[in-house]
């Protein structure tokens, strides 16, 4: 069965479905975060086939430009998404929260102190 991509639009969440064809477009798609059914299709970005090593390129040729950026989050937001872009991965929900809230102007402090989870905490305890 195909994988659907789908979106809350009541908790704002991703999620994924399982449908046959035939389901697809007549079953409700509910959301598995909060149970609603007023979800809708998320379409999912068209991939170009590059080779790995073209991706890379395309990344350290971004990184060359992070000179000073520390003190731009808008900037660095600008730039971590164009680098996202480039990997041709999907990536995580929280890397598009942190992107966003540094394209809107949040200083990395600012995001970290928001989003502790993220931070990855103390290595040092179990």
């Amino acid at each position: 069965m195909p994988t659907y991509d789908f979106l809350c639009n009541d908790c704002k969440k991703r999620f994924e479905i399982f449908l046959t064809y035939a389901e697809y477009g007549k079953k409700p798609a509910p959301c598995s975060h909060c149970g609603s059914v007023n979800t809708r299709r998320r379409m999912t970005r068209v991939r170009i086939a590059k080779s790995s090593d073209t991706r890379m390129e395309n990344v350290e040729s971004e990184f060359a430009s992070f000179e000073g950026m520390e003190d731009d989050p808008k900037a660095l937001g600008q730039m971590m998404r164009k680098m996202g872009n480039q990997l041709g991965e999907d990536l995580p929900p929280e890397f598009d929260d942190v992107v966003d809230r540094l394209e809107s102007g949040q200083s990395p402090e600012e995001i970290e102190s928001a989003l502790p989870e993220l931070g990855g905490g103390d290595d040092s305890q179990p």
